[in-house]
């Protein structure tokens, strides 16, 4: 730095590489608390002023635009650190918020073995303390229950669990583990010096299973039920805003419907009815246009068999009177040729 005045701070050229003049800038930034005489020169050159209230000299600091990059740079960065934050994030909470009235919230740590251990109480310690300032209602084991009392006092301070999964199993001495393998170590996921998650296997399952269901029909579903309802019409207060109880109006409105049920049953059944009475007189009147047919087919019937006999009648008279004609006529020949032979005979003997 032997050597360098002010000139060195302005940017010669508009042409110029603008990263290239801001590397300068930040270099001499970066100087400038150890050559005061320089930080002097620059403040007395930058004093100077235009009628329009710019600075009329052209150094790094007023070169157009130069600052832009340096601050979109900075911002960056700080972007990509809200995203590694070790805050919770405010997409989060508001999805915690939105769900502690409908689930029991456990918050965990995942992937605990990036944290060091003097780190991760301060990282607890952290978590709780936002989600307590946020308003998120997280499930608390039950102490009420002097069998588990102290064990769930415990685990309470616990939370949130520090956990560790994986898929692989390792050998560890003579048994087979879930384990995680690095470089430096073995991280085992049932290892209680390790992290957590026995301690939140044994919290879920093995000893508050009945209570998280319970506070789960009790509080979750009942919350939900009631919302319901309310939408629906129920109230828990009545037109005056006095509290009554919300199974009266449940009662009522049950019974209101019921009734309505039962006058639509009823309009149903009288319809039913009308449309059972409509049926068979359409029926009735059918049967009855069968029976008028019936009988005219009968009646004609009659009247052809009447004369079907009449004429079959008249075809035996006469068909007798044809046979007694013939037998007649039959006689008559037979007559005729008896006579015949008896004449023949007398003239064969006359001769």
């Amino acid at each position: 730095m032997k050597g360098l005045d002010i000139k060195e701070l302005r940017v010669l050229d508009s042409k110029r590489s603008l990263t290239g003049d801001i590397h300068r800038c930040l270099q001499v930034f970066d100087r400038l608390p150890q050559f005061p005489h320089l930080q002097n020169e620059l403040e007395k050159e930058m004093a100077t002023q235009t009628s329009n209230g710019v600075i009329k000299s052209q150094t790094f600091l007023l070169f157009p635009f130069s600052y832009k990059p340096i601050v979109e740079f900075i911002d960056a960065q700080f972007e990509a650190y809200l995203y590694h934050d070790s805050r919770i994030h405010s997409l989060d909470l508001v999805t915690m918020k939105k769900l502690d009235s409908k689930v029991n919230i456990i918050p965990i740590i995942a992937k605990s073995d990036a944290i060091a251990k003097s780190e991760l109480t301060k990282f607890k310690i952290k978590i709780t303390s936002e989600l307590v300032s946020n308003g998120v209602q997280i499930y608390q084991f039950p102490t009420d229950d002097e069998s588990v009392a102290e064990l769930n006092g415990t685990m309470n301070g616990h939370l949130p669990f520090a956990v560790v999964g994986s898929t692989e199993e390792l050998k560890i001495g003579n048994k087979m583990v879930k384990a995680r393998q690095y470089p430096w170590g073995t991280v085992q996921v049932e290892n209680e010096a390790h992290c957590d998650f026995v301690k939140l296997r044994e919290m879920l399952i093995r000893v508050n299973m009945e209570d998280l269901r319970e506070q789960t029909h009790s509080r979750h579903y009942e919350l939900y039920r009631r919302c319901k309802l309310e939408e629906m019409g129920f109230q828990d207060t009545d037109p005056d805003n006095k509290p009554f109880s919300l199974q009266e109006t449940y009662e009522a409105k049950r019974n209101e419907f019921l009734g309505e049920l039962q006058r639509k049953e009823e309009e149903m059944r009288q319809m039913f009815v009308q449309r059972v009475k409509e049926k068979e007189a359409e029926l009735k009147e059918a049967e009855k246009e069968l029976h008028e047919k019936f009988d005219r087919l009968k009646k004609i019937h009659q009247e052809e068999k009447k004369k079907l006999e009449d004429k079959k009648k008249t075809l035996d008279e006469e068909m007798n009177a044809f046979k007694q004609r013939k037998s007649a006529a039959e006689l008559s020949q037979g007559q005729q040729a008896g006579s015949s032979q008896t004449l023949k005979r007398d003239k064969e003997k006359k001769k």
